[in-house]
């Protein structure tokens, strides 16, 4: 089964500092046919607005994925961690038990633009902690890099549920494809640009949910950048 969830159906929310597009129901969205895929519950396009971002506010029980796209994002938290989150780095933070944190672009001109991920975790009440690597563009050029798993295989950043995400950019003839293992699903996320979808052409924002599906096939790349997440 094939079921395409375009970029203009999703919600969306404009804070004057905040553009935040919902991909799921989140905040002061709420629709009932889309409260998450399998474990995945999170996927927020964000533009936060020069000099502004998310004060200090707590999470539990959550595995959260930030996903930059242009920009940089300031990363503060409870457990002690201060980062920048630049394009080609990801984020990795299981709230667990509880964690504080906030998030702000500190640039005085440009916004940044990021995917905001949760993933829910296998089980509740773990150990918060902290995870950050960087992916150079030219390990997602034309193939789909891993850069989050439960066993943090292949160097990706480890997350507390049987999800596996990867990330490719594609162009022109390139083309990549992933297997799913019986009874898994997949949700493919075009972060911007353009691709075919198992024969489906997706825009930016644009998302493909399969399920009973063997393979994935992404091709005929225009700019694409996109998110595959292999779920149970």
């Amino acid at each position: 089964m094939i079921e395409l969830r375009r970029g203009a159906e999703r919600g969306y929310a404009d804070r004057g500092w905040l553009k935040s597009f919902h991909s799921f129901s989140f905040a002061d969205y709420h629709d009932p046919r889309h409260m998450g895929f399998g474990p995945l519950r999170v996927i927020n396009e964000d533009r936060v607005r020069a000099g502004s971002g998310f004060g200090k506010h707590s999470h539990h029980d959550m595995e959260i994925i930030s996903y930059v796209l242009e920009g940089a994002l300031a990363h503060e938290d409870s457990m002690g961690n201060g980062s920048a989150i630049v394009p080609g780095d990801v984020q990795r933070m299981s709230a667990g038990t509880g964690v504080q944190h906030s998030e702000f672009n500190h640039d005085k001109a440009g916004a940044t633009h990021f995917l905001q991920i949760w993933i829910e975790p296998a089980q509740a009440g773990i150990p918060p902690s902290y995870e950050q690597k960087h992916f150079e563009a030219a390990a997602k050029r034309g193939r789909l890099r891993l850069i989050a798993s439960p066993d943090g295989a292949e160097a990706s950043v480890t997350v507390h549920q049987d999800a596996r995400v990867y990330a490719a950019l594609l162009e022109g003839s390139e083309r990549a494809t992933h297997t799913l293992a019986p009874g898994r699903r997949a949700y493919v996320h075009v972060a911007r640009g353009a691709l075919e979808v198992n024969g489906e052409r997706l825009e930016a924002g644009d998302a493909l949910k399969a399920r009973d599906v063997a393979q994935i096939l992404l091709e005929r790349g225009a700019g694409a950048e996109v998110l595959l997440f292999d779920l149970p």
